[in-house]
């Protein structure tokens, strides 16, 4: 008995010493997060940006990234996140999808998310199929653009407004649609007929692009053209594309930007105080919440899709533009939101 008593006391007296006797759930070892990054930088007060701010936020995940100067660093930067043993492998961005689906297939045991894309398994024939380790983190982001739109038809002085994206794909061409239908809207309701230039839902082909997006100088230009053209509110769809411009724009005060992924106002210094509010797609919030599903062994490949009603998407505050904003309307996009989140104003094709 005593023999069984000392046994007990050195046990419980090394629990103590090593700290494990309390919830050893907590202590489980994070998991090993990792993001392929799109083109544009970490930095890029964007979309690369705000996943990584999503990733650093995680308290189940260590985070790391790799950036990539083009398309062409988007398979080798996913197979050394293979080689080094991730546990979750996150694609930033359209554009590096099918290099995630086909090492996701390769490599069934790790899971993989790929943000605004569907992370589906697509043939040439855009024959389409889900895979059981790829989550898609997609966003409505039409709906808080529709918001935008009317927003920005309602203050513009001019009766001329634009937007213009990076590249054509639809993850940049669908701000850009709510962007043009919200200004529509705005026509109808008040019998106006400010006018949208650079973009047409009914005539994609004649969209105004960068063609990347990196190339600043040639967004400056755009920018510029229309706002010689009478556009006093401009939506760059493109990550970083236009910061140049809310920067000189800042000085003239000939324009207002409306910024697109994460709120402008936190992330530039530069030319924030003309920024009207920002398209904000929220993710970090996305990131953070299937790092949290694969570290609860509760991951599924079902989509994420963010929308106002559930917050994965939104429009900014006016911070220092708030004055420009008469009460009213501030009120008509409230209630703009309120009746996309009910479902009584259908604002998607």
């Amino acid at each position: 008995m005593k023999k069984s008593l000392k046994l007990i006391a050195v046990a419980a007296s090394l629990t103590l010493i090593t700290g494990v006797a309390v919830a050893p759930s907590a202590q489980a070892a994070k998991i090993k997060l990792c993001l392929a990054l799109d083109t544009g930088g970490v930095d890029d007060r964007s979309f690369n940006e705000g996943a990584w701010k999503g990733a650093q936020a995680s308290t189940q995940s260590t985070a790391e990234y790799l950036s990539a100067a083009s398309s062409a660093d988007f398979a080798p930067n996913i197979k050394k996140f293979v080689d080094k043993g991730c546990d979750l492998i996150v694609g930033v961005g359209f554009a590096i999808s099918a290099e995630i689906v086909k090492s996701a297939k390769a490599n069934p045991k790790i899971k993989y998310a790929v943000v605004d894309d569907a992370g589906e398994d697509c043939d040439a024939n855009f024959n389409c199929k889900p895979v059981a380790n790829v989550k898609g983190l997609t966003f409505q982001t039409d709906e808080a653009a529709f918001m935008a739109g009317y927003l920005a038809a309602g203050v513009s002085k001019t009766g001329k407004v634009a937007t213009y994206g990076g590249a054509p794909y639809p993850t940049v061409t669908i701000f850009m649609d709510g962007y043009a239908r919200g200004v529509a809207y705005y026509n109808k309701q008040k019998g106006k007929s400010v006018k949208v230039l650079g973009w047409d839902p009914a005539s994609p082909s004649s969209g105004t692009f960068v063609g990347n997006f990196s190339d600043q100088s040639k967004a400056l230009t755009i920018s510029k053209g229309f706002e010689q053209q009478g556009a006093d509110v401009i939506l760059p769809v493109g990550g970083n594309l236009g910061a140049p411009y809310a920067a000189e724009s800042e000085k003239s005060k000939k324009s207002v930007t409306i910024w697109v992924d994460s709120d402008g106002f936190g992330l530039l210094t530069a030319g924030k105080t003309i920024l009207l509010t920002t398209v904000v797609k929220e993710i970090g919030a996305s990131i953070k919440s299937v790092a949290k599903d694969v570290a609860d062994k509760k991951f599924n490949g079902s989509r994420y899709v963010g929308t106002l009603k559930n917050k994965g998407v939104s429009i900014a505050p006016y911070h220092d533009q708030s004055g420009r904003v008469p009460g009213k309307l501030k009120l008509e996009v409230r209630k703009i939101r309120d009746a996309i989140i009910a479902g009584t104003l259908k604002v998607s094709a």
